[in-house]
């Protein structure tokens, strides 16, 4: 979508005392103009439009290049205007579409609300101007299309007024994740105007250095929706995830590090904005958020920015920290658990959201043998790097470390049977799993379409390079295009802490998402990025070899799916560029200076015939000399041309035969979704229950109404994640469940309810143990008593092997009563989510054959 800016008249002058961070303007004018106030950074001025048009990029700057931009410096502004409006009522505001334009002029003839829509999330603040406005007016801001609301409150406002401007100020640091703006006009004592409307967009100068493109749309999307992300997301000193209010907002150190760095680097090519970030967490004092898997990751961080820098002097500052976390991890390896009771050992056993890793509601045996796996691969990958650096003692400390425990695995021949999803992807990428291993946990996790996928964009992630490894490429695109680009479908320009790729079909555009075990989602958490490290080393194939990429492999993995891929990795050496093009035949490939390569020309299984490198023949199932090829060989997927020198070599490559279709796994959800029924409300006798029911705290707090089916043996409510709610015990209302299959009788509205807004405490479970295969109907009553908008996500789960049984389903309008109901044959887990506040309910359970 083309971006459409903020653009005034000429520069405004700031007014003379006003305090910002800066005083010192910069002589060239803001890009798309200036507010009339003062504001904490100097304008986006001093470079050009002058990179090329991306239409994949939600990015407005995506063009915009800073002359030389550093880890240094400070933040800046842009301004931008709305895309679209909309006015509820309509009557009160004339003229309401210019605010989309350079000239708005609003007048407001009564009550109601503006919303305005600035195209795609930002790391900014809401203003607007009017030289009449008369107060008794709110603000909001939001991710999505309703005011946003938070553990610690709604992003709504009284604004602070400044001169003829109204600023929504919410926090001292200005800035949230906005794509949606709120005028709300609560009482009118006579018409007013608003002359003007902007969101002040923050952002550290960074240029598109890295880039990606392919014949498929949606990859590219993906790729450009990734580095976004990761580009509002980068503050003055550090990146961190825009996570409204959430106290997140700090340098992380683990996973969400591990995986935003790469992107940095490859997309922005922001090495040193990198490297003082790991500096910062791994040389004294450090920083340790005090979960074990996030140790490792800060290792893995370490490791991966040696080999794309070769910076020894980096390594040498942080090895003393590097060898204590990993030396820690061995004595964690079987315990696990320290016992420090400093915090939970569900914070400190975090891997991930994911119903199978446990979050912070408990530790799964998934959970640690994830973990175990994350050892192996953390110790072996770093004495691969003290190997590199001639640390012998180092290299056969930490093998020895690996091998003394890949050794008791293998005590057990089928070992990685107790393995999930996102074991078998650690265990793969730590490198020592047989062929026959690899090909038995791919068979059991990759191929599952729903399951491969985890709830949060970081971890799917990590599981899309362990199927890599496994060789499963077309599988890494589907399921690629079924997480992120569900979010894109959804209606997201950023990367979302979690979203389960059914929620797409449950919601409306940009819709409130679905919350989780994470709390508040938040719709841009730059963890998702980890796509575009994905996308530049496995798909485009670009990879050092050596640290530094002093050398490099470039071998295109297109699969069946793509026919095309061309992109830029940058490095310090400088760019490494490629294109390959299995239907023309035309590839290319650029070295810089000071870099080797070995370059496969893929044969997509077709024939090869031959290949010519800028128009000498190199290749008819034999090597011809050309210069700058040291030589070639083939094996069953390329043609690998090797020692190839700096410089840039054009190939043109004769095909002979067809690339076989691409067929995707089919999506398999167990459990059948019967429907909702909204006619029958609070009186079930007759239709549901037959077989029994339970009604949480009908008789009071704690006092459930229970008569289980004789094939349930039972059914515990989430005691700890979720409050007992008793509205009223005597009510003849028709929407209050009945106490009995006569639905005679006094009723009572009770339920069970989310601990919202307790962080974290966004979500509750119901588990049904049903011990043998039976067949049964299971109807879930869902009732607002209270009558206030609550809005409830619902997930059936698998609770032995904790994997999605039935795409995710929305209730919403439930103040008159509303079932869900299942067919389902063996136990089951019902995850309840709230979406909208003040929290999620449930106030039925009801069985029949």
């Amino acid at each position: 979508m083309k971006k459409v800016c903020y653009l005034l008249l000429g520069l405004i002058i700031l007014t003379e005392g006003c305090q910002t961070k800066s005083q010192n303007l910069v002589a060239d004018e803001p890009i798309w103009g200036s507010s009339p106030i003062a504001e904490p950074y100097q304008y986006v001025s001093a470079g050009s439009f002058s990179g090329p048009a991306v239409a994949a990029s939600p990015d407005p700057l995506v063009r915009y290049r800073w002359p030389n931009p550093k880890a240094s410096d400070e933040l800046e502004i842009y301004l931008l205007r709305p895309e679209s409006v909309t006015a509820d009522p309509a009557s009160s505001f004339a003229k309401v579409n210019s605010l989309t334009t350079a000239s708005p002029n609003v007048t407001v003839n009564g009550v109601g609300t503006i919303r305005v829509d600035f195209g795609q999330e930002n790391a900014a603040w809401f203003e607007f101007d009017s030289p009449d406005c008369p107060g008794n007016i709110r603000m909001s801001i939001s991710e999505y299309n309703e005011p946003q609301y938070t553990n610690v409150g709604d992003k709504t406002i009284v604004p602070e007024k400044i001169g003829n401007t109204y600023r929504a100020k919410l926090n001292p640091e200005y800035y949230e994740g906005v794509r949606f703006g709120f005028i709300h006009v609560d009482s009118l004592t006579k018409p007013w105007r608003i002359t003007g409307i902007r969101l002040v967009c923050q952002i550290k100068p960074a240029n598109y250095e890295g880039s990606f493109d392919c014949d498929d749309p949606m990859l590219n999307k993906i790729w450009y929706n990734g580095a976004y992300s990761v580009k509002i997301c980068n503050l003055k000193d550090f990146t961190t995830p825009i996570l409204i209010e959430r106290s997140d907002r700090h340098l992380w150190n683990g996973l969400d590090f591990y995986l935003y760095n790469s992107a940095n680097m490859i997309a922005l090519k922001n090495y040193d904005f990198v490297k003082q970030q790991i500096l910062q967490v791994n040389t004294p004092p450090g920083i340790n958020s005090d979960i074990f898997s996030y140790e490792l990751y800060d290792v893995l961080s370490i490791c991966y920015f040696y080999n794309y820098t070769g910076d020894t002097a980096f390594l040498d500052a942080c090895s003393d920290m590097a060898h204590a976390k990993l030396d820690r991890a061995n004595e964690r390896f079987t315990a696990y658990y320290s016992g420090d009771e400093s915090s939970s050992v569900e914070y400190k056993g975090f891997m991930g959201w994911d119903e199978r890793l446990g979050g912070f509601e408990r530790v799964t045996s998934y959970n640690k043998w994830n973990y175990r796996m994350l050892c192996i691969r953390a110790w072996r990958d770093f004495a691969k790097v003290m190997d590199r650096m001639g640390d012998t003692v180092a290299r056969d400390k930490y093998n020895g470390f690996a091998e003394a425990r890949i050794s008791e695995l293998r005590q057990d021949k089928t070992w990685y049977t107790q393995l999930d999803v996102h074991g078998c992807a650690e265990a793969i990428q730590a490198g020592f799993c047989k062929p026959d291993e690899i090909e038995a946990m791919s068979e059991a996790e990759f191929t599952d379409r729903v399951n491969r996928i985890s709830y949060s964009q970081g971890n799917t992630g990590l599981i899309l390079q362990g199927m890599a490894r496994a060789g499963r490429y077309d599988d890494v695109i589907c399921a690629m295009k079924d997480q992120w680009g569900a979010t894109i479908e959804y209606g997201g320009t950023t990367t979302p802490e979690i979203f389960h790729p059914s929620a797409k079909d449950a919601l409306g555009k940009n819709d409130p998402p679905i919350n989780g075990q994470c709390g508040m989602t938040s719709l841009c958490h730059p963890w998702g990025a980890i796509v575009c490290t994905y996308l530049n080393e496995e798909v485009l194939g670009i990879k050092p070899t050596t640290p530094g990429f002093g050398t490099v492999d470039i071998f295109p993995h297109l699969g069946r799916k793509l026919t095309r891929v061309a992109g830029t990795t940058p490095t310090l050496r400088g760019d490494i560029s490629a294109t390959f093009d299995v239907a023309s035949g035309k590839c290319h490939v650029s070295l810089p200076s000071g870099v080797t390569a070995r370059v496969g020309i893929p044969k997509a299984e077709k024939k090869i015939i031959s290949i010519k490198i800028n128009s000498v023949l190199a290749w008819d199932g034999k090597y011809h000399p050309v210069p700058g090829i040291g030589n070639a060989d083939e094996d069953v997927d390329f043609v690998r041309f090797t020692s190839v020198s700096p410089g840039a070599y054009d190939f043109l490559v004769l095909y002979e035969g067809t690339t076989p279709p691409a067929l995707d796994a089919v999506e398999v959800y167990p459990v059948k979704f019967v429907g909702e029924d909204v006619t029958t409300q609070g009186s079930w006798g007759g239709k549901y229950g037959a077989d029994g029911y339970v009604l949480p705290n009908y008789d009071g707090i704690g006092k459930d109404v229970r008569a289980l089916p004789s094939y349930v043996t039972s059914i515990t409510l989430d005691r700890h994640r979720c409050e007992n709610t008793t509205w009223t015990t005597t009510t003849a209302d028709v929407r209050a469940p009945s106490r009995n299959p006569n639905n005679s009788g006094t009723r009572s509205a009770a339920g069970i309810r989310t601990k919202d807004p307790e962080p974290t405490f966004q979500t509750m479970f119901v588990d049904i143990e049903v011990p043998e295969t039976h067949e049964y109907t299971m109807a879930l009553y869902f009732l607002d008593w209270d009558t206030k908008g609550r809005r409830v996500g619902v997930q059936m789960i698998d609770p032995k092997t904790l994997k999605q049984l039935a795409p995710v389903k929305v209730v919403s309008d439930y103040q008159g009563g509303k079932y869900l109901i299942y067919q389902w044959n063996r136990s089951l887990r019902v995850r309840i989510n709230t979406i909208k506040k003040p929290n999620a309910t449930l106030s039925g359970l009801f069985f029949s054959s």
